[in-house]
């Protein structure tokens, strides 16, 4: 069993940076490509950032690069989700989702994920 644990959430202000952090347990988390999605109040569920196994290639939503970067620690087991210059518009729960099959062309989709995590807030006042 997979188990992911989101963390480092938060209430910033505008223009302020945050680091969010996911964890992968239970199994080899190098097999997983990781990627980071997030939703807003009557939002569907949008995609962020994703990884490859060992970090050698990622990609990002259009409207985040060079504000957002992803990176992961296989040592640690944990991807990380730098947030620089954030933006009202930014505020969602942040989801952390893991895959280990699956091709990572794929990546930036919500039905190529099998293991998710619980979510973390950040919110991002004027």
């Amino acid at each position: 069993q997979v188990t992911l644990v989101e963390s480092g959430g938060g209430a910033v202000q505008a223009g302020d940076s945050l680091r969010v952090s996911c964890i992968l347990s239970g199994r080899t988390f190098s097999s997983y490509v990781m990627g980071w999605f997030r939703q807003a109040p009557g939002k569907g569920r949008e995609f962020v950032a994703t990884i490859s196994r060992n970090g050698d290639s990622t990609e990002y939503a259009d409207s985040l690069k060079g504000r957002f970067t992803i990176s992961r620690d296989n040592a640690k087991n944990t991807v990380y989700l730098q947030m620089n210059s954030l933006k009202p518009e930014d505020t969602a729960v942040y989801y952390c989702a893991a895959r280990a099959h699956m091709f990572f062309a794929t990546a930036t989709r919500l039905d190529a994920y099998d293991y998710w995590g619980q979510g973390t807030q950040v919110t991002v006042s004027s």
